[in-house]
């Protein structure tokens, strides 16, 4: 179990560079690059059975709310007022 922590944190630091770097506005090659290797690091994690997929997507999801809040908040109504689809 210790080896999968290691490896877990090991992507969270990954992770969080490059949303680092998206934030500061890096190069789209340096980008693709690092979210490259992210999906390498979680495919490789997948294949020798460290982590599920369930595992890694709920890695990723933490982190992305981590550093840029929920993927979605609730609309009151009169703030929704006119919108018919969003």
């Amino acid at each position: 179990m210790h080896k999968k922590d290691e490896a877990l944190e090991e992507l969270r630091v990954m992770f969080r560079n490059v949303l680092a770097a998206s934030e500061a506005g890096g190069s789209h090659a340096r980008l693709s690059r690092a979210r490259g290797n992210v999906d390498g690091y979680m495919r490789a994690l997948m294949d020798l059975g460290v982590a599920t997929r369930e595992e890694l997507l709920g890695l990723i999801a933490a982190e992305r709310a981590r550093a840029n809040g929920p993927a979605v908040g609730t609309v009151d109504g009169a703030e929704a007022e006119g919108v018919v689809a969003a």
